[in-house]
């Protein structure tokens, strides 16, 4: 339970207070699945991971603005408490800071989420300065970054060298200083991790990172075990739902082959 209380719907300035206390946040793309999550969540973050997860995409990058704001507008009608960011897909923020503007207005308006998450440090400082300025909370995504795999050369961690641990750590720094209200900090060393989120004033939410860092997010299919392409080795399974609906298909389609199924009690019968 967040310290937020059961109740009180968690906002963007609470968020930022609550560095140094473990926040909680998952992905969801979902009105159901978020209406699960929303009692046990600070965040429900609503990842351009759908791209893969829902919609079996090879990467993030084909994820459009619409499809965001579909599944953003989806998970605040099953949110009460939790607070909804939505993340900004690849191509709709880097050209300039009027058009990331112009995109994550219109991703609030039309969701009704609180912030949205953008990937990019120092290159993407003027941008996030440029929102938050103009009333739109933003929060930063550094280290490993999805949307950037083209030029990564692939998905690897950060922070192996001194030069990657320094960049890392000046993302850190230029996206706090320009107002970001909280970073996730993906696939970056341990120790490269832990110091950042001692040096910067906004909360650090990991993933792949340090467990000292101020919250940790998943992708909730891992969590859950209903995506099994492929499991990082930062992610803990807490179920294994994916066995239990193959389970549940194969017993429901045994029984439509041998007319077990639809019984006496599930049909509609003609009564005096």
């Amino acid at each position: 339970m967040s310290v937020q209380g059961a109740d009180k719907p968690i906002t963007v300035p609470d968020l930022r207070r609550m560095k140094g206390t473990p926040q909680v946040w998952l992905t969801a793309y979902t009105t159901p699945i978020a209406r699960l999550l929303d009692p046990h969540c600070d965040v429900l973050l609503v990842g351009d991971s759908l791209g893969m997860v829902l919609y079996g995409l090879p990467s993030t990058l084909a994820v459009s603005l619409d499809m965001m704001i579909a599944h953003g507008a989806a998970v605040v009608r099953g949110a009460r408490r939790a607070c909804v960011v939505v993340d900004m897909p690849f191509g709709s923020y880097q050209a300039s800071p009027p058009q990331a503007f112009r995109n994550a207005a219109r991703v609030l308006v039309e969701t009704g989420a609180q912030a949205v998450k953008l990937e990019g440090g120092v290159e993407m400082a003027e941008t996030i300065r440029f929102l938050t300025q103009r009333g739109i909370p933003v929060c930063a995504h550094i280290g490993l970054m999805p949307q950037s795999v083209n030029v990564a050369g692939g998905s690897r961690a950060t922070g192996r060298t001194g030069d990657e641990a320094a960049k890392v750590t000046a993302d850190a720094h230029a996206i706090s200083d320009a107002g970001a209200f909280a970073v996730v900090v993906e696939g970056t060393l341990e120790p490269v991790a832990a110091a950042i989120t001692a040096e910067i004033p906004i909360p650090t939410i990991g993933i792949g990172a340090s467990a000292q860092c101020d919250g940790q997010v998943l992708v909730i299919d891992d969590v859950l075990g209903t995506f099994n392409d492929f499991v990082p080795r930062f992610v803990k399974r807490y179920a294994e739902l994916g066995v239990e609906i193959s389970r549940a298909a194969e017993a429901y389609a045994a029984d439509v082959r041998a007319r077990r199924f639809p019984g006496v009690e599930h049909t509609f019968r003609k009564t005096r």
